[in-house]
């Protein structure tokens, strides 16, 4: 299989040299790096270096016009991202033009505007940093505190991908705001836009040997696949030189090329001027942790480690359609030296009544050692870089690269930019989700507490309690996928106070907080998100208090619960295709409805039912809870229920429904007359672990039993 760019260019992009690169050759190696690795023969050619476009698509005769997107074409004539938002940046204007919004998202920033305020358009900005593992250092949230009260809108959001995002910025203050997070140890290069994203990994403060070499290998991936062009630091610093230093593994990974990886003498040396045909995601864990959703990234990478704790290798998935891996896992003990697993080919987004466009989760790769794996990761990205559609751009993720192709086919071609064969996958152990919610021992003498924070959204008392707290005792912190923040390295002695502090402003530990928001997500949506059907994160905590009330009604524990998720749209950002209740946006006030997910996130959950109106929501979710109350095997799940008895039997649970089974009103006594009875029943009952009412019950049926057995004397 052999690939090449092709030439469609202007005449006028044409005259600058700096957007010209030499043409590259896909899978045939081009002008081979000294630092050559063990690698499987590849056929021999020659190459001339012609000076072309790097415009990746499929071979097409000479004649032939290759249609692309209109993105492409403002990659290409960009000279590496910066043209005309750097023109657009230096005019009055509120806003910038439409070459320079989609490229000003490689630097970080989404231009939007309030979608509900009526004639002339208000613009703002929302950035978005890019923090590797979720790391945050005291001096960059100090920083972003500081920002959103002075350029934002007041909050700071926590996101899905353990980024900050900041709302509200305005045009002429994005520079200020931009160099400020750079200048403080922050950045927000490839947070947006056609490239790498946020690499995620588990952020618990372990100190585990296991744990931290996947936090470490997050970054240097990271790292590996940062821009190298310079274009963020011309536009926001002034081509300032910001000094940092990357691990020599990731800097000869990058300058590898050995099996045709690279674009020679390219200032992007792996993207070239076209970069990614899409946005591009990678998790790190570590086996059982299933806390970044692994399944949902284009690559995941697990850690492997022999019963001493030392890392051996990897693991890699990609992502897969529609499949369930429940019961693919089991346990073992796993022996040897520090490897990797590779999954490949998620992804959550999908267009609505486009029934080719799809979630879907990773399915495995293959296995590679330690040393290898920046290398491997490298030819996933090239082998999507190369292959992946840049004519539309929904169909531009690899996962649907996977799905055309097939894994047997991807493998193949990855390997031979890899230049080995991958190793069986090795056989994990079950998949389990943690929230790192609560105070928890790092392994080094001291504590990190884990903070629920409901959608991620910082503000008010919270915000100012919770910088109180990081400036007086010098914390760092890390952000969860979650949506959720941790303070590391917190001594002992801190502990109490610091419970005290943020309980008062509302940062509960998570005993005091319901079970339904613990795992509940939202996206932001409207009023700014241009892509919002309809309301997320603003309709959550409602929807949230009618889930509750609906438990109640169908006689449901207050410690049991489902994982919800809300979306706007489709696009899947709270992935909602993972939640055992799924919220989609597919109008106002209307939501589809999504099925079988698990709490492990391991499964893909399906549509259910198409155009809910908000307001019918109890006449959908009231039947299908109280069938899995009364249906429901030992700690069955809600998702795992939903799976097992199948839609079109809930479906005609649904259409039936006319109110839980209510007793006979001649059983159905009010057992209490006053509130100063039920509440002295209600003190007793709780030292036997009852409810009021089940003790009353229970003194009403011995009394009655007595007095029969003495009538009967």
């Amino acid at each position: 299989m052999t690939t090449s760019f092709g030439a469609a260019t202007t005449s006028a992009a044409l005259k600058d040299a700096k957007l010209q690169i030499p043409n590259f050759h896909g899978l045939r190696p081009a002008a081979a790096s000294s630092l050559t690795r063990n690698a499987l023969p590849l056929p021999s050619s020659t190459r001339s270096l012609v000076i072309t476009r790097a415009v990746s698509t499929p071979v097409q005769p000479e004649t032939t016009t290759v249609k692309r997107s209109k993105v492409e074409i403002f990659k290409e004539q960009s000279n590496f991202i910066r043209y005309p938002l750097n023109e657009d940046m230096l005019t009055d204007a509120p806003n910038i033009g439409e070459a320079a919004t989609q490229l000003i998202k490689f630097h970080g920033s989404y231009q939007q505007y309030n979608r509900e305020e009526r004639g002339s358009r208000s613009y703002s900005f929302m950035i978005r940093t890019k923090n590797p593992c979720g790391k945050v250092s005291n001096q960059l949230y100090l920083t972003m505190d500081d920002l959103a009260d002075q350029f934002g809108i007041g909050t700071l959001r926590l996101t899905t991908r353990q980024t900050f995002q900041l709302h509200g910025v305005l045009k002429k203050d994005l520079k200020t705001v931009m160099g400020t997070i750079i200048r403080n140890m922050g950045s927000t290069l490839g947070a947006c836009g056609d490239l790498n994203r946020n690499v995620l990994a588990p952020a618990a403060p372990l100190v585990r040997k296991d744990y931290l070499l996947a936090q470490e290998t997050a970054e240097n991936i990271a790292a590996l696949l940062s821009p190298q062009s310079g274009f963020y630091y011309d536009i926001w610093v002034d081509g300032e030189k910001i000094l940092s230093s990357e691990p020599p593994e990731v800097v000869q990974a990058r300058n590898d090329n050995s099996h045709g990886t690279n674009f020679p003498d390219s200032p992007e040396p792996i993207y070239g001027t076209q970069f990614l045909p899409r946005k591009f995601k990678i998790a790190v864990t570590v086996p059982t942790d299933n806390s970044v959703d692994i399944l949902t990234n284009d690559i995941g990478v697990v850690v492997v480690t022999d019963e001493a704790g030392e890392p051996q290798g990897y693991n890699i998935y990609v992502r897969w359609m529609w499949i369930t891996v429940e019961g693919f896992f089991s346990t073992i003990v796993l022996t040897g030296i520090f490897e990797f697993f590779l999954q490949v080919g998620g992804g959550m987004g999908r267009t609505h009544r486009v029934e080719t466009t799809f979630p879907r989760l990773a399915e495995p790769l293959g296995y590679v050692p330690k040393e290898d794996i920046l290398y491997a990761v490298k030819a996933i990205v090239v082998t999507q870089r190369e292959n992946g559609r840049r004519d539309d751009r929904r169909y531009s993720r690899m996962k649907y690269l996977i799905s055309s192709w097939g894994i047997e086919k991807f493998r193949s071609v990855v390997e031979q930019y890899y230049g080995k064969k991958f190793e069986p996958f090795r056989v994990l152990p079950e998949w389990e989700f943690k929230s790192y919610l609560g105070w928890h021992e790092q392994g080094d003498g001291k504590l990190f507490y884990g903070l629920h924070v409901d959608n991620g959204r910082i503000g008010g008392k919270m915000k100012k309690t919770l910088r109180e707290v990081i400036e007086k005792y010098n914390l760092n912190v890390r952000i969860t996928p979650n949506q959720n923040i941790i303070l590391t390295d917190v001594r002992s002695s801190w502990k109490r106070p610091i419970t005290t502090t943020l309980a008062q402003a509302g940062l509960l530990q998570p005993r005091f907080v319901d079970p339904l928001n613990i795992t509940a997500m939202a996206c932001p949506a409207f009023p700014l998100c241009p892509l919002a059907i309809t309301e997320a994160e603003r309709g959550i905590p409602d929807i949230l208090k009618r889930i509750r009330a609906v438990f109640d009604k169908v006689g449901l524990r207050y410690s049991e619960s489902v994982v919800v998720r809300i979306t706007g749209c489709p696009n899947g950002c709270a992935r909602p295709y993972m939640a055992e209740l799924g919220l989609v946006g597919d109008g106002p006030n209307s939501y589809q409805i999504w099925l079988g997910g698990n709490k492990k996130q391991t499964s893909l959950a399906r549509s259910f039912m198409d155009k809910v109106k908000l307001h019918d929501l109890e006449n959908v979710l009231e039947p299908l809870l109280y069938y899995w109350k009364q249906r429901r095997q030992s700690k069955e799940s809600f998702g795992d229920f939903t799976n097992r008895m199948g839609f079109d039997k809930l479906k005609e649970h649904v259409e039936k429904w006319e109110g839980p089974v209510v007793a006979p009103s001649r059983h159905n006594l009010k057992l209490f007359a006053d509130k100063e009875t039920y509440d002295a029943m209600d003190e007793l009952a709780k030292l036997q672990n009852k409810s009021a009412h089940q003790l009353a019950m229970e003194i009403i049926r011995n009394y009655v039993a007595s007095n029969q057995n003495g009538k009967g004397e």
